[in-house]
């Protein structure tokens, strides 16, 4: 009855519109011509009103019940799909922090928050360890049909706000039917350009936000993550291995055991006498399982005999400290280092630690007066010829070593040019700013990586001159048995009185076209 009551309005409606002048019905009109233009610019209106109506419900209908709760693995787990310009996935793991996917394109974002254990399967993870490797087998399949299921309740959801919105709107049958069949495509749409966007290796290059101690247990090895779990399946199953991990162990949260044969080079720059750098490197040296610690110099910031006390807390590390000198270091600082127990200096000369090959040579200058650096360097060509000079002769020393080169550490980038081909890696510091880019490759030699670390002490006190102060940062290298580099994490920590912390996973390919040299840079 309803239905007919509707038809028999609607019937209504038609027949006021061809009888009404204002809606080109059979009377006559004195102006036509005018009574067009309002009547187009009516349905006009209309359409752009039941457009918007939709767009509108389909965004409530997201926000509102775009969400379900599923088991992953041993945990129990939300997921939340929210609108976004750029796509991706958030997997939050509390209290611990988060990992950040580049999962997909589309104005759709993928949240999956884990959330507690199920008491009964965490008593049965914690009396059989094996569990947790069985209990992750089935993450897949249970994100497969979680996925799944958020996606038919946010299309549910969404069209039925629109139709709710629609009705109280227009209260009309026809333009609620359309609003309701536009959010079923602008959602079905949206879904549509997540899905097939999907990116499965992204979640081989995680971004983790959160506490430093916990980004090793949550990110894992590097080189398992680049050569054993390729596909997506087995990626997601270590995830929750992972954090199954953490949240079953109550004495400490545990690190993954490292593969064997792989070296963990922790790379350090321009530290600038700030003693929070030196708190963050033993965070990671211990956190990170590192093997060698590489400081490409400016450890100090005038050079000076009190300064050299600052150097003292390299022996606290007791684990291989590979140091050359900086623009700011003088050589009173040089032999400061010298003197740890578990130092070595290198200027123009190799070693050889964790078995891995390492040749360096010291910045030319010394200029520790803050006058020298950005605007008032007054960088001339002579200073620039000797820079590059210094490159020249570490290539000439690892052209000459008995022993193949595997890293080549210069202080300033501009130095770096001459080492192209003579070994696979060069580490450089200086500019407060991190970068990571192909030196031009020689004819006939093997291609060179230049890796360009920020300031591990947030450039000192002068980091502190801008509005925003300069972030703490270092890097971890992954080397596989060969010595090769495989992959490394870049480590961000908000600078002096801030706590964030980002971590970055890079898998290392293989180039094929060669980036442009770097050009000199300012003294610093």
């Amino acid at each position: 009855m309803d239905g007919q009551r509707d038809e028999q309005h609607d019937d209504a409606d038609d027949r006021d519109d061809r009888d009404d002048p204002a809606t080109g019905g059979d009377r006559p009109r004195p102006d036509s011509r005018r009574l067009g233009s309002a009547e187009l610019l009516r349905r006009i209106g209309l359409v752009v009103a039941v457009l918007a109506v939709a767009l509108g419900g389909a965004v409530l209908g997201v926000l509102a019940g775009g969400r379900v709760d599923t088991d992953i693995g041993p945990f129990r787990a939300n997921l939340s799909i929210s609108p976004a310009r750029d796509g991706g996935t958030t997997v939050d793991i509390p209290p611990l922090g988060a990992l950040l996917l580049d999962s997909h394109d589309g104005p759709t974002h993928l949240t999956v928050r884990l959330g507690a254990l199920d008491q009964g399967r965490t008593e049965a993870l914690i009396d059989d360890p094996a569990s947790i490797s069985r209990a992750s087998q089935s993450a897949v399949e249970d994100v497969r049909s979680g996925v799944m299921r958020l996606g038919l309740r946010t299309l549910g959801t969404s069209v039925l706000v629109t139709l709710i919105l629609a009705g109280l709107i227009f209260r009309n049958v026809r333009r609620t039917a359309w609003a309701g069949g536009l959010a079923l495509l602008i959602t079905a749409g949206s879904l549509g350009t997540a899905a097939a966007t999907l990116r499965p290796q992204a979640i081989e290059e995680p971004r983790y936000e959160g506490l430093l101690v916990n980004a090793p247990a949550i990110v894992g090895d590097a080189r398992r993550i680049a050569n054993d779990y390729t596909k997506y399946a087995e990626q997601l199953q270590r995830l929750v291995g992972n954090v199954s991990q953490l949240y079953t162990t109550v004495s400490a949260l545990p690190l993954l055991e490292p593969t064997p044969g792989t070296t963990r080079v922790l790379h350090v720059s321009d530290m600038h006498l700030n003693p929070t750098g030196w708190q963050l490197i033993r965070t990671v040296v211990e956190q990170f399982g590192i093997d060698v610690v590489i400081d490409t110099g400016d450890i100090t910031d005038w050079g000076s005999e009190p300064e050299a006390s600052f150097v003292g807390s390299i022996g606290l590390l007791k684990k291989p400290y590979v140091f050359i000198r900086g623009n700011h270091d003088s050589g009173k600082t040089a032999a400061a280092v010298a003197r740890q127990p578990n130092a070595i200096v290198l200027n123009n000369t190799t070693t050889t630690v964790a078995g891995l090959t390492i040749a360096g040579v010291g910045d030319p200058r010394f200029t520790p007066d803050k006058n020298t650096s950005p605007a008032g360097s007054g960088l001339t060509q002579q200073v620039a010829d000797q820079v590059t000079g210094v490159g020249e002769q570490l290539a000439t020393t690892v052209r000459r070593s008995p022993r193949p080169v595997n890293i080549a550490l210069v202080h300033d980038p501009t130095s770096a040019g001459p080492l192209s081909g003579t070994c696979p890696l060069v580490l450089a510091g200086h500019t407060h700013a991190r970068q990571v880019s192909k030196l031009p490759q020689v004819p006939g030699q093997q291609p060179t990586t230049l890796m360009v670390e920020g300031s591990t002490g947030g450039a000192g006190l002068r980091g502190l001159e801008g509005e925003k102060p300069t972030p703490l940062s270092m890097s971890v290298l992954y080397f596989d048995q060969l010595k090769m580099l495989q992959a490394y994490d870049t480590i961000t920590v908000g600078g002096t009185g801030q706590a964030q912390v980002n971590l970055e996973r890079r898998l290392v390919e293989n180039p094929t076209v060669a980036s442009p040299s770097p050009t000199t840079s300012p003294t610093r």
